[in-house]
């Protein structure tokens, strides 16, 4: 008998949601034939014209969004997967390697220890730590954020292996020390946590003062990386790139003598005169800078807040990608957006229960869940072309099954990786339009998922009962109506563009989330 990694199942309340969208469907005709009877019968004047009209077009809309939402609702599925029986198919040193891209804009907006924090999470994954690169995109060109991170790499040495001896759940640092049950020994404890609040003090020492402390800067090599940020003309908008390998596995080794995962800071070039094109051109810049230096086959975009709450997580997503019947138009497993601190009234609706998670369940059923941006873990192939061909790259150093040979520090490696980083190289390319992260709205998640299910390609959305990440949420009434006000922006740019299609592709892929 076959091992079994995963197993789905129809939630229990399939049948009732069929039957009651077919007696609902029979109510709305009747309503639209009401509405033409009394249109074309009995409006005799002007003014019931208008009003039976209106009334007509307002409830074909309405009809048209219960449609699309009402699809969500006849075929949800639930999903379990069995990390533990993983070895039993795979072995350790055959488990594919991971690109984890985080990206953050501003170090005042986004506080660099809860970036730190978050990377930290992801870095302490139970997972072989030679196999996780971690890539930090600081889209603000911040010296304050380089030198949270590079606090934080000396803070990983002893971090990854008392998780490790503890067998720690919570591996965000914050979270573990802020709780009050721990699995420790104490001295070790009392140790890491004095760590903790040691590279805690110092990154907030930096943030107070708005710059480096001279004291913070213990050799001439950090001296000269830090001079970078203080040369003419540097800004936020207009800065060269900066790549700078913190952490190196094939090198760097933690306190108990085991291998790091890689640890690499980019700022990719910014020009005032080129388009910059937000956070989907920094994942793109990412996807490049990654390709040249490690090219895992699974890459996993994470928010700047959204830390990693079960080390199993990475291991969970294998269930699916290492299944020897896997589909083979899989191109990426989606988690769940949650949030922990909720008051439980969560009086703004914070959650987006229904999109984060209602919807999902329906689409799991279907031909897979939409991208929303953090916690999704992708097959790189899926970002250069559909499932039945690949679309050739400018430059044969970014094709996704290309086997990288060189060290990550190699000379050549950095060159090339500093070159895709520049902001004129997608000039004359297909990125942001047929590679990589999808430009054109202000969700460019939404978008990107979007077009990717158009190309053929399905996902998988997994919902352990453990929250994979958690994260912060906006907890005034200003910052709800914004985010809800973009997301809404996003998406009616994401209808509106002209290039797609409400119809089967000839891959195989369907619009289908347009509700």
């Amino acid at each position: 008998m076959a091992t079994l990694l995963h197993t789905h199942k129809q939630m229990p309340c399939t049948s009732f949601n069929r039957a009651f969208a077919i007696i609902y469907s029979f109510a709305i005709l009747a309503l639209i034939y009401h509405h033409l009877t009394t249109l074309f019968r009995h409006s005799t004047t002007v003014i019931s014209i208008i009003i039976t009209t209106t009334l007509l077009i307002s409830d074909l809309i309405l009809s048209f969004m219960w449609a699309t939402t009402t699809s969500f609702r006849l075929r949800p599925v639930l999903r379990q997967t069995f990390p533990e029986n993983l070895e039993k198919v795979l072995q350790e040193q055959d488990f594919p390697a991971i690109d984890i891209f985080v990206c953050t804009a501003d170090p005042y907006k986004e506080p660099p220890i809860n970036v730190v924090n978050t990377a930290l999470s992801l870095m302490a994954y139970d997972y072989p730590p030679e196999k996780i690169s971690v890539y930090v995109s600081d889209d603000g060109g911040s010296e304050l954020t380089l030198f949270a991170f590079m606090e934080a790499a000396k803070f990983a040495e002893c971090w990854l292996p008392f998780c490790r001896d503890n067998n720690v759940m919570d591996r965000c640092p914050e979270v573990y020390f802020s709780s009050n049950h721990h699995e420790k020994t104490e001295l070790q404890y009392e140790e890491t946590k004095t760590m903790y609040e040691n590279m805690k003090n110092r990154i907030k020492n930096v943030m107070e003062r708005g710059g480096i402390c001279p004291n913070y800067i213990t050799d001439e090599l950090q001296r000269k990386i830090f001079t970078k940020y203080h040369t003419p003309g540097f800004s936020r908008d207009n800065h060269p790139v900066i790549i700078q390998v913190l952490k190196e596995s094939a090198k760097g080794k933690d306190n108990s003598g085991q291998l790091m995962p890689n640890l690499v800071y980019v700022s990719r070039e910014k020009n005032k005169n080129s388009p910059h094109n937000f956070k989907a051109g920094a994942l793109n810049s990412l996807l490049r800078v990654s390709s040249i230096m490690t090219n895992a086959p699974i890459v996993l975009t994470q928010d700047c807040d959204m830390y990693s709450n079960d080390p199993l997580t990475v291991k969970r997503t294998l269930c699916f990608i290492s299944d020897p019947l896997a589909r083979p138009r899989l191109g990426y497993i989606q988690y769940p957006q949650q949030y922990h601190g909720l008051n439980k009234d969560d009086i703004y609706g914070g959650e987006f229960l229904r999109v984060f998670v209602a919807n999902p369940v329906g689409m799991d059923g279907l031909q897979g869940t939409s991208y929303v941006g953090s916690g999704c873990f992708f097959r790189r192939r899926v970002f250069f072309g559909r499932p039945t061909s690949m679309v050739p790259q400018e430059i044969q150093q970014l094709g996704p099954d290309r086997v990288v040979e060189k060290p990550i520090t190699a000379q050549s490696v950095l060159e090339l990786a500093h070159h895709v980083a520049r902001c004129n190289y997608e000039n004359d390319t297909k990125w942001g339009f047929q590679f990589g992260f999808r430009y054109g709205s202000l969700v460019e998640d939404y978008l990107t998922g979007f077009q990717l299910q158009c190309e053929g390609w399905e996902s998988i959305y997994c919902h352990p009962s453990r929250p994979a990440f958690l994260g912060d949420i906006p907890i005034s009434l200003i910052d709800v109506v914004s985010q809800t006000k973009r997301w809404a922006i996003g998406v009616l740019e994401t209808v509106t563009i002209s290039y797609y299609s409400i119809a089967p592709t000839r891959d195989g892929g369907m619009i289908k989330e347009c509700g």
